[in-house]
């Protein structure tokens, strides 16, 4: 005849103080770090929305696409008297 199955939790280890503290503080820590990488992700989607508005009304007004003028390169004082 075979036995009935055990009910859950009937053998199981009843953890010691040491552990439990462990445990207690891998919690902390675990609660502690999720919350600063949801704090992050929050901030790192709510600055990406900002960049593409910002983009996009760039890209929009006329002076986006007008080139910038980039200066030539200047002669030292000396060198400039030289040339007629």
């Amino acid at each position: 005849m075979r036995n009935p199955p055990l009910p859950e939790g009937v053998f199981k280890p009843k953890p010691t103080s040491i552990e439990s503290r462990h445990d207690a503080t891998t919690k902390a820590a675990r609660a502690i770090i999720d919350s600063e990488a949801m704090e992050r992700e929050t901030k790192t989607e709510r600055l990406r929305a900002e960049r593409l508005a910002l983009e996009a009304k760039r890209a929009a007004s006329p002076e986006a696409s007008k080139p910038v003028a980039r200066r030539g390169r200047t002669r030292s004082p000396a060198k400039a008297a030289k040339k007629p």
